[in-house]
């Protein structure tokens, strides 16, 4: 264990994983401790082209008597190594392992009996499946997701065929790059060397994004398909996401109040899916990340988390 990036008094742990046919392959636990020894904890996981340094997430956390832990899932972020291709998979699976061990050290090693898993967009689908498929294990007592990617944001007749074009060829070339032209409109939002107020890794976080390849949307709708099939998770789950989608095509004001990624209506639809005991709030002005959204969607967020949180884990 060595101090984070975030300096004090953040610290984060290596996981070393099973090799690759890129090589070495590790996942990086980033730790904040509650003031006070506490028996919960959270794990936060992060969406696509992301990685951790939301430290006022945290802040939220720890105020609530949580340990805070998040997780930089492989080649992303704290864990993309020199000869990776940046947050690349062929399955949501193949995070299942490093979600494994960081579970394994928030409740064996550090004694939790309570854990919660927050997670954002492609984390949020990520940390359903893989509760999902650890039902029973007494490992997660709650989700609490942020946007999550549920389905692809694009009119129906267009998904479709995408998923059929990308299958076989997945297979051929699993690292094609998939030609999008991304506008950067979020990252704009985001970066406060353009339009926006926060500060992180744009080689971590690049603005327009990281190239999209054929073998990871085939990942990502493989596991959305299960999810639309039904996942009867058995702990409560939050759903937050912003009241609208951004409909334009270039830059506008709107972005800051808008998901720029998804689109909500998706989000809502699909969140029964998840199980029963499903609580989903939209918020007015929010982003595709809430946490990063302006005042006072933000706040507004962190609010509908804490009820939440009080009244599912008193």
């Amino acid at each position: 264990m060595q101090t984070d990036i975030l300096g004090e008094p953040y610290l984060q742990r290596v996981i070393e994983l099973p090799d690759d046919d890129q090589g070495r392959v590790v996942a990086t636990l980033v730790i904040r401790r509650a003031p006070e020894p506490t028996r919960r904890a959270v794990l936060y996981l992060h969406g696509f082209t992301d990685y951790f340094f939301q430290t006022h997430l945290a802040d939220f956390f720890v105020a609530r008597g949580y340990d805070f832990y998040a997780l930089d899932l492989r080649k992303y972020g704290r864990s993309l190594l020199a000869h990776q291709t940046p947050n690349f998979t062929r399955s949501m699976d193949e995070y299942f392992p490093e979600l494994d061990e960081a579970a394994r050290i928030i409740r064996e090693e550090d004694g939790h009996d309570t854990m919660v898993v927050a997670a954002h967009s492609t984390g949020g689908l990520i940390s359903a499946l893989w509760a999902h498929a650890r039902a029973g294990a007494g490992l997660v007592d709650g989700l609490l997701l942020n946007s999550p990617f549920f389905d692809i944001n694009a009119p129906w007749i267009m998904r479709r065929p995408a998923v059929s074009a990308v299958g076989s060829l997945a297979q051929r070339a699993p690292y094609r790059v998939i030609p999008l032209k991304l506008p950067g409109l979020y990252g704009r939002s985001l970066h406060r060397d353009h339009d926006g107020e926060w500060d992180y890794r744009i080689d971590w976080k690049p603005v327009s994004g990281f190239p999209v390849r054929v073998a990871w949307l085939k990942a990502i709708r493989s596991g959305q398909r299960r999810l639309h099939a039904g996942l009867g998770l058995q702990v409560p789950v939050f759903v937050g996401c912003s009241t609208a989608s951004y409909r334009q095509r270039a830059w506008s004001e709107q972005a800051h109040e808008t998901d720029a990624v998804l689109n909500v209506d998706h989000i809502v639809r699909w969140a029964p899916a998840l199980g029963r005991n499903v609580t989903v709030a939209r918020i007015e002005g929010g982003k595709h990340d809430l946490t990063l959204s302006r005042q006072p969607a933000r706040d507004r967020f962190f609010t509908e988390s804490a009820h939440w949180l009080s009244a599912q884990l008193p």
